[in-house]
């Protein structure tokens, strides 16, 4: 099978926008998966504190725009805003993965009991094999989608 050549930003994009969906899914009051977050999240959305639910509202809102900043890169654009979204893009994309590790590696040094964190088994094995690389694979995904954008508009 061929890959598009805009397999990447489409890929990150979708990856955005289900993300999106699913943080307001929990900010209109939804908690399935929820639990699956533990800690202090779970509390706080349990408990439907509205600080926290506004910033998930924000937080779905900034991964909606992230998945639309993908799709610009599937357009040819000027010297100066090629360099412009080819940056926001990589270091974006540098962000979300470094975030995801740091995560991982925090939940792992926790589960194997080198730190204390008050976070159950159940959320702590569903952060190690599924969030924190969701994570990580959207940054992959911002990083692949910046460097094909930028070898593509040479």
């Amino acid at each position: 099978m061929r890959k598009s050549k805009n397999f990447y930003a489409i890929a990150g994009a979708f990856w955005c926008f289900l993300f999106a969906l699913i943080s307001f899914y929990w900010a209109s009051g939804g908690m399935a998966g929820v639990k699956t977050l533990g800690g202090v999240i779970y509390q706080k959305a349990f408990e439907r504190e509205n600080s926290f639910i506004a910033i998930v509202w924000i937080t779905g809102f900034i991964k909606l725009i992230g998945g639309l900043f993908l799709l610009l890169l599937l357009k040819k654009w000027s010297k100066i805003l090629k360099i412009i979204l080819f940056t926001i893009s990589l270091v974006g994309g540098i962000f979300l993965f470094l975030y995801g590790l740091a995560n991982f590696v925090t939940i792992l040094l926790s589960v194997i009991g080198y730190i204390s964190l008050q976070i159950e088994n159940y959320a702590a094995k569903w952060r190690l094999f599924f969030w924190e690389p969701f994570w990580m694979l959207g940054g992959v995904l911002f990083i692949l989608s910046a460097l094909k954008f930028n070898r593509e508009n040479k």
